[in-house]
């Protein structure tokens, strides 16, 4: 887990630019809301394709949200996917799993 984060602060620093700060933005989110649940982290994400997530976080990301909702499982989530911050970071959580989804090949290996 320490290294998942390491990993994560390390891309994170190193693609710092204008560009690329909405990809930061969602690498913070994923792992202050989802690591929760999502343990294996950047196996996850990799789990699916760009086309996948991108499918999933159209508008403002309410697929992703009703798959949750729908989902006894992720009942410890339902109050973040129905708040104002989850619509809000959408765009930026969108931009960080298409960057990192399985067939982007930007995904970063932990060893």
């Amino acid at each position: 887990m320490t290294k998942f984060i390491f990993l994560i602060l390390s891309v994170s620093i190193l693609t710092l630019s204008s560009a690329d700060a909405a990809i930061y933005k969602g690498q913070r989110e994923f792992v202050k809301k989802c690591l929760k649940c999502h343990k294996s982290g950047q196996n996850f994400i990799a789990t699916y394709k760009m086309k996948k997530w991108k499918k999933w976080m159209k508008k403002k990301g309410k697929p992703l949200a009703n798959i949750h909702l729908k989902s006894k499982k992720a009942k410890k989530s339902w109050k973040y996917f129905k708040s104002k911050k989850y619509i809000k970071k959408s765009k930026h959580l969108r931009q960080f799993l298409v960057e990192y989804a399985k067939d982007s090949g930007n995904v970063p290996a932990c060893n």
